[in-house]
């Protein structure tokens, strides 16, 4: 498949849904594709939390009204 075709693929659902199932079957993985982070890593994006404390079984951060802050 040729490039051109394959970045369609990538950016119009239309597109991609027409393909048989061979094609779809042979295009790349999508550049952005889902990637895996660490628990850490998520709470870091989320607010930019750099200490965590956990209270039972959830991490969480430390909060007025909270039972762990």
């Amino acid at each position: 498949m040729k490039k051109i075709h394959i970045a369609r693929a990538f950016r119009d659902q239309d597109y991609y849904l027409g393909l048989s199932e061979a094609e779809r079957a042979s295009l790349p993985d999508h550049p952005s594709a889902a990637v895996a982070l660490e628990p850490r890593d998520l709470r870091a994006a989320a607010g930019g939390i750099t200490t965590v404390e956990t209270c039972g079984t959830i991490a969480c951060t430390p909060c007025k009204g909270h039972p762990c802050g």
